[in-house]
């Protein structure tokens, strides 16, 4: 167990003054900790820290199946990408065993995006390239755990980033991650905290995977919902093809130069969301919007007064249809078909308005927009508890991993 203090840990900020050190803390590189706490760096820790390779380099290929191979792609900021994963044949493994990676392993990215982490978990036997740092904790007091949890913290990765060299390439050096500082407390406290930021981590994968089952039910829905395939209760009869023109009549954007208002009623509304606030509004009744340039497939609804840039269409919904269920008809259209320019995407209000769609009559329409913004909104709900539980994870890091809040 590596209890001395490190000589070549490196500092992650500034010290604070003497007097504003509360009792049983000290002030370190690392910023205050409580006294019984030691400063060690990942070198004294771990087994060689090391980077690995490109296969291709030694003239190996890639496979469509075999070893995981994982590029930096995989280390993201939400944990472990698999789908940005590759594989290699088992020769090529074996050539570059030096960058083996295995569970309870710490990735850290060191090049391009710098500081991101991962701790590998379910993998088994994987390799990566020469764009990670592999970290892997062999001291008999450190739980890897909470090695990971603390390279994880925020400040680090602001300590990563400051380190960078490189403007058009920004990297770290094996060295500097192996100097990089950190504080233990013991073994117990280590687990306690471990274990309390897991069972945060927990709850926040579960409701990504939740998250995600109900996009891919929304998503079903509006197949079956909105193609006829399936009826809701109470409705029969056979929909009708219109073309979008019999529907909606699509409406130009103006500039918003003359209306802007820092302290404006009205949302200014461009491709990307809202970008202002306006004194006018251009349409005040439940509208589609669809960009004509730039990005063209990504339509909007809005259902209170707005002001539209000149390069948004929005739609004036003609009487006996619901503009909520157009919206959603709209977001099963491949706009990319329908692009009129070779360079920058545009489309033309013409040529959306001859677009043909099945419609039912204007109560199956409401029924079925109805039924998909409840889902909608269920999954907003759930977005909503996911952004609080990452929130109150980030506040646990900053209490558990300072020792400002001890659980032993």
């Amino acid at each position: 167990m590596v209890m001395a203090e490190s000589a070549a840990a490196v500092p992650l900020r500034v010290s604070a003054q003497e007097q504003d050190i509360p009792k049983d803390y000290r002030q370190t590189e690392v910023g205050l900790v409580p006294t019984d706490w030691t400063i060690t760096s990942l070198e004294q820790i771990s087994a060689f820290i090391t980077k690995g390779s490109t296969p291709t380099t030694y003239g190996f290929h890639w496979q469509q199946s075999g070893i995981l191979f994982l590029r930096s792609e995989c280390v993201s900021e939400r944990g472990l990408d698999l789908s940005q994963s590759m594989f290699i044949s088992s020769k090529a493994h074996s050539f570059l065993r030096r960058s083996e990676v295995q569970d309870d392993d710490i990735l850290v990215t060191i090049t391009g995006n710098v500081g991101r982490a991962v701790m590998l978990s379910g993998v088994g036997k994987a390799n990566l390239n020469q764009h990670i740092a592999r970290v892997r904790i062999t001291s008999d007091g450190v739980d890897p755990r909470f090695a990971y949890h603390y390279l994880s913290k925020p400040e680090v990765r602001a300590y990563f980033t400051k380190i960078t060299t490189g403007q058009a390439y920004p990297q770290i050096s094996l060295k500097q991650v192996r100097e990089t500082s950190l504080p233990l407390p013991s073994l117990r406290e280590q687990t306690v905290i471990a274990d309390a930021l897991s069972d945060a981590d927990a709850l926040i994968e579960a409701l990504e995977q939740l998250i995600e089952k109900k996009r891919l039910i929304k998503q079903g829905a509006m197949q079956e919902l909105l193609s006829g395939s399936k009826r809701l209760p109470g409705f029969s009869g056979e929909w009708q093809t219109k073309s979008v023109g019999d529907l909606l009549t699509i409406r130009h954007g103006k500039s918003q130069k003359d209306v802007v208002e820092p302290n404006g009623q009205y949302p200014i509304l461009a491709t990307g969301g809202e970008i202002g606030r306006s004194r006018a509004y251009l349409h005040d009744k439940p509208s589609v919007l669809i960009g004509r340039k730039g990005t063209i497939d990504r339509p909007q609804f809005m259902d209170r007064p707005f002001w539209t840039v000149d390069t948004l269409f929005y739609s004036d919904v003609k009487e006996g249809n619901s503009a909520k269920f157009l919206y959603y008809a709209f977001l099963l259209i491949d706009w990319r078909c329908h692009n009129e320019a070779s360079g920058v995407p545009s489309l033309n209000a013409k040529t959306i308005e001859q677009i043909e769609l099945l419609v039912p009559p204007e109560e199956e329409q409401a029924t079925i927009a109805s039924t998909l913004t409840d889902i909608e909104e269920e999954i907003g709900a759930l977005e909503a508890r996911l952004e609080k539980a990452r929130q109150i994870k980030q506040g646990m890091m900053q209490e558990l991993l300072t020792g400002r809040v001890r659980l032993v």
